[in-house]
């Protein structure tokens, strides 16, 4: 009984808007790893919800991340309606060799760059939270154009955010976080099983 009124309590003192982000953020990202291109409304609705979320917490880098998922989420959507007239969906793609290495130099930088600047301000952890929208900014292009590999960044970067926003006490998020290393999880089994039957059948049209 002392649970359920502790549970019920913590529920009382949670933000409204936070919840709806909550709940739109894991819809997208299920559908995303579910390879559903209505995955990406989801997207749009959640993080403009967290801009106004992350304002409130000093969290200025993930804030300015949303507005840069908010641009991805439609382009996102718009390559992803693009898929060939012989395909179902559009193909899912491997990571090259120069994706990485332009990729690990784009996060040095970035994280670099911006983490000096938000030290001057009052942001929390801001090398660390820049280092984070770094890698999510990667992620998140990858996640675009269909490569495989971006849910492995994402359970990296997600891991990491599931830390910082206990510390911030947003945990509704941090559950969310938390939720989204299993999805992404999930969808690098699902996409990498796609991957494969693709290039089957691409081998077998060749031989025909």
């Amino acid at each position: 009984m002392q649970f359920i009124h502790t549970l019920q309590d913590w529920w009382q003192h949670q933000n409204l808007l936070e919840v709806i982000g909550v709940i739109t953020g894991l819809l997208c990202v299920y559908l995303a790893a579910k390879n559903n291109i209505w995955n990406w409304p989801f997207a749009i609705i959640s993080v403009v919800i967290y801009i106004f979320i992350f304002f409130e917490a000093r969290l200025f880098a993930d804030m300015g991340l949303q507005f840069y998922f908010l641009a991805m989420n439609i382009y996102g959507w718009h390559y992803w309606s693009k898929k060939p007239v012989t395909e179902k969906k559009v193909p899912v793609a491997r990571i090259i060799k120069k994706e990485i290495i332009l990729s690990a130099i784009a996060i040095v930088v970035f994280t670099f760059i911006l983490g000096s600047l938000l030290k001057y301000t009052t942001a929390s952890y801001p090398y660390l939270d820049s280092f984070c929208t770094a890698c999510s900014l990667v992620a998140q292009v990858f996640l675009a154009r269909k490569v495989l590999e971006n849910w492995l960044i994402w359970i990296f970067v997600d891991i990491i955010y599931v830390g910082i926003y206990i510390f911030k006490d947003l945990h509704l998020t941090a559950v969310m976080y938390a939720i989204y290393v299993g999805i992404a999880l999930m969808g690098y089994v699902d996409w990498r099983k796609d991957w494969k039957l693709e290039a089957r059948n691409k081998n077998q049209e060749t031989r025909n």
